[in-house]
């Protein structure tokens, strides 16, 4: 559930003077140049925030306090959410999102592909250099019903004709809006898994960046639904492979990556492979702090993320089929409804620190909303129950994680060794759950390009 907008700090800090290869260059590629990232984040002061760069229906007074009590939301995430909102369109046309009346008969079949853009900054200054291309493909919901979902291929400069390796980026919580899609946000400049997909990009590696379903297209986006997440996935990596231009086929080495929500859809993908896409050329996968147990998450969840609770309670009463307005009072109904059209940073503004029993008509918590009626749904989500392919996986987590417990992290790194798979735990001390983020993302290449080479990374489980 990646909170903020990481690396939005780092677009508005280069200011308009960047040029690409200086804003690829800022992905932290050592342990130091990422400790120095959050130093500079932690640094930064409320006290520059006022009408002009905080976003419509915030006061600047709300800001301040939401920066001033919270490790997690910086100056510069305040400031990029409010330019979020003149921004033109993502240059992907409208009705590309449209699902045609028929679709292919397989799933990972491509429906139809567009030219798109990368843009690292919301001004639109800093355009990556990797060629871009968004794609319609096949899949199907948890329900059994086919679905239209989309995905971005961006392929760096100089590469290989024929692929040999690629990474598969699940991204982390966008929203639950079809204006949340990846695909639409790459090509404003908002996207925040931009550091992720740049650092990739840096390795020359080509990158598939999945939207999830629902997210963009028609129909709901089901929150941290795993089965939708992690199909979503998969079949994004089968359809990359008849993309007109893409370099990636049957043989290319293919890396799940994800962290927080992406990190919980990267797992599920592992999880369903063998079922779902036996032939994917896996050969390795990258899971950070992942939610493996919600039930976990939701209990530990501080009033700063009440964002999050209210996008699972949208999500998961449209799935049980719970009609909201038997628990929540008008103010809580409002707030799902506005949050549901929210990406998250604006969405985190507007409802940090609301207390959920100020929500609901018998003043009862979302976490007493959660045990009534989505325990079992809850439930459902919960990995580590099932087998995942014999790769080499790593799984980062911060100990200072303040979204998913660290402990949640631990323990799927262990079952999954108990399963006899080959785990590289990495722990980190980067503060917050974004601090994590950052810190992970040297780790990350260092694991991808070793075993993308074959070389087997160090095996945690002895010490697990």
């Amino acid at each position: 559930m990646l909170s903020t907008a990481a690396v939005t700090g780092l677009t508005l800090t280069l200011g308009t003077v960047a040029s690409p290869a200086q804003a690829q260059s800022l992905v932290p590629q050592t342990d130091e140049e990422a400790k120095s990232m959050i130093e500079d984040r932690e640094a930064e002061d409320s006290s520059s925030l006022n009408k002009s760069n905080v976003p419509e229906g915030v006061s600047v007074e709300q800001a301040r306090k939401v920066v001033d009590k919270s490790d997690e939301i910086t100056t510069a995430d305040v400031e990029y959410a409010a330019a979020l909102e003149d921004l033109p369109d993502s240059g992907v046309p409208e009705d590309f999102y449209q699902t045609p009346a028929t679709l292919p008969e397989n799933n990972g079949d491509v429906v139809k592909q567009t030219a798109s853009k990368f843009y690292l900054d919301p001004i639109k200054l800093i355009e990556h250099s990797a060629e871009s291309e968004t794609f319609m493909y096949r899949t199907t919901d948890e329900e059994g019903d086919a679905r239209a979902a989309t995905a971005t291929l961006l392929t760096p400069e100089g590469a290989d004709e024929q692929a040999k390796d690629a990474v598969v980026i699940a991204p982390g919580t966008q929203g639950i809006a079809d204006k949340c899609a990846p695909s639409r946000q790459m090509g404003m400049g908002t996207e925040y898994e931009g550091i992720s997909v740049s650092s990739a990009l840096a390795a020359k590696h080509p990158v598939v960046v999945v939207d999830y379903i629902g997210l963009g297209t028609e129909g709901d986006h089901s929150y941290l639904n795993r089965v939708e997440e992690g199909r979503s996935v998969l079949d994004a990596a089968k359809a990359v492979q008849q993309v007109e231009g893409s370099s990636i086929d049957e043989d290319t080495k293919l890396q799940l990556r994800g962290y927080s929500q992406g990190g919980q859809a990267t797992a599920a993908a592992l999880e369903l492979a063998a079922e779902w896409a036996p032939d994917l050329n896996i050969a390795s996968a990258s899971a950070g702090a992942v939610p493996a147990d919600l039930y976990a998450t939701v209990s530990d969840l501080s009033s700063v993320y009440t964002a999050f609770l209210l996008y699972g309670v949208d999500s998961f009463a449209k799935k049980g089929g719970v009609d909201l307005s038997e628990y929540l009072n008008q103010k809580g109904l409002d707030a799902v409804e506005t949050a549901s059209n929210e990406c998250t940073i604006d969405a985190l503004l507007t409802n940090a620190f609301t207390d959920t029993t100020t929500l609901t008509k018998d003043g009862a918590s979302f976490q007493d909303l959660v045990d009534e009626e989505f325990a079992s749904i809850v439930d459902k989500q919960r990995l580590g129950r099932a087998e995942i392919p014999d790769i080499p996986v790593l799984v980062n987590h911060s100990r200072l994680d303040d979204v998913v417990p660290f402990e949640l992290g631990e323990e799927l790194a262990s079952t999954w060794c108990d399963a006899g798979n080959r785990v590289a735990f990495e722990d980190n001390l980067g503060p917050t759950h974004i601090g994590g983020y950052i810190a992970s993302l040297p780790r990350v290449e260092i694991f991808t390009s070793r075993t993308f080479d074959g070389k087997a990374p160090l095996d945690s489980c002895w010490r697990l």
